[in-house]
């Protein structure tokens, strides 16, 4: 999971939203995004699956287990 912080920070930057903006539009705690983005905390699987959901992007995508979205 070393590629999700990048592959967050890069989706996020597409969609013009602040950091609290999707945590809030994710279910996240308001921090969430900033602490995964600086690879300070990982993701549950809930987590993962309402980002991947809000990016309109696959699990193995948002992971960097691929490259197509």
């Amino acid at each position: 999971m070393n590629e999700f912080p990048d592959r967050l920070r890069k989706l996020r930057e597409e969609k013009r939203k602040s950091r609290v903006v999707v945590s809030e539009l994710c279910g996240l705690d308001s921090g969430a995004v900033r602490k995964y983005e600086r690879g300070e905390r990982i993701p549950t699987m809930d987590a993962l699956i309402a980002l991947a959901d809000y990016f309109e992007v696959s699990l193995d995508y948002l992971t960097g287990r691929t490259n197509f979205r």
